[in-house]
């Protein structure tokens, strides 16, 4: 048997909880002979998924004692098999495993989470990391991260990138004045010189923030909004919900300090939205040419791209026309074949 940690179906979607849910749906039944198997806390019996992926419950603990106990217990009377772990921290202890690490943001920037989440993070992770027989990253960015902040060999690290979901496409929809942004309301999402930014434009366009707030992430200290009414928090939407908006919007934003990938631009440029993103981190390796950048820590910067990006018809069409042929280059079939690969090159 071949084992995945799928703890994830217990949580809100945002980014990592994506990842292991397109490459889960794409894992065949068995590699090599050897059936996957999802195994779960009863919490995730909730999910939809839960049955989708045939999972199995096991144990009754919950969060991250079901992962650090009943987990590894299963597993080792087993014969310590594979176990694939898309999220978290992992079975600290058990070694026959290949661990996703979606980025090292609780390493260099712990104020941006829970003291409790930071804390937690930065020290099991690199024991987890040190145990796993293998790790996957989604970008370069965070493979030489690894290699540089832990000394992790780069022959134990592979990369598969990320992508957007098949629901979002270009619809026949008319573009109205709207200023989208797609994030957890998360401090290094970088929300609080976005509206810094729209305040100080004199346009007619609305700003639209969809996300919720985590419980790892810090408290994000929204100042008072001078243009309330011109400001909306949907809060968190349904992906039908994401695809009409994107689809509306003249403009996206992921000014970001932080990504080890960033799907969010990606679904914005497959409903023919262009995007302004940050020049930091990973984004550049992912979005190339096919967007506008913009200093993160510059409200003016920031102020200054958005104005001009919405002034200017022919750049907005540019950058739709590069935005879908970016997003050619991202495909959840060709990221589940390599992540197949990898786990036929690590079994034993």
């Amino acid at each position: 048997m071949i084992y995945v940690n799928a703890r994830f179906l217990t949580q809100k979607v945002t980014g990592v909880q994506r990842y292991a849910i397109e490459i889960c749906k794409l894992l065949p039944k068995e590699v090599l002979g050897k059936k996957i198997v999802f195994l779960a806390p009863q919490g995730a019996m909730l999910n939809p998924l839960f049955k989708e992926f045939n999972s199995v419950v096991v144990g009754k603990l919950e969060g991250q004692l079901w992962e650090q106990i009943d987990l590894p217990l299963f597993l080792k009377r087993r014969g310590a098999p594979l176990l694939i772990n898309f999220a978290g921290i992992g079975p600290i202890g058990y070694k026959n495993k290949i661990m996703m690490v979606y980025d090292l943001a609780f390493k260099h920037h712990p104020e941006w989470f829970s003291k409790s989440f930071q804390l937690m993070y930065n020290l099991f992770i690199p024991k987890s990391l040190k145990n796993s027989k293998h790790i996957v990253t989604d970008s370069n960015y965070v493979k030489n991260d690894l290699i540089k902040t832990y000394n992790i060999l780069p022959e134990k690290i592979n990369v598969v990138y990320a992508a957007p979901s098949s629901i979002f496409v270009k619809k026949q929809t008319s573009k109205e004045p709207i200023i989208l942004m797609v994030s957890s309301l998360d401090p290094r999402k970088n929300m609080i010189r976005v509206i810094k930014s729209f305040n100080e434009l004199d346009i007619p366009h609305k700003l639209i923030i969809v996300g919720a707030r985590g419980t790892a992430f810090s408290d994000l200290k929204i100042p008072e909004l001078r243009k309330k009414e011109k400001i909306k928090f949907a809060g968190y939407l349904s992906d039908e919900e994401l695809v009409e908006l994107y689809n509306k919007a003249e403009l996206f934003v992921y000014p970001s300090l932080f990504e080890g990938f960033g799907i969010p631009p990606l679904e914005a440029q497959k409903c023919g939205t262009p995007c302004l993103i940050s020049n930091v981190t990973s984004l550049p390796e992912v979005y190339q040419d096919s967007v506008e950048y913009c200093e993160p820590r510059s409200v003016t910067d920031i102020k200054n791209k958005i104005l001009d990006i919405l002034t200017n018809q022919k750049k907005r069409n540019e950058l739709i026309s590069k935005g879908f042929l970016n997003v050619k280059k991202y495909n959840w079939n060709k990221s589940a074949e390599d992540f197949i690969l990898i786990i036929k090159n690590n079994m034993r």
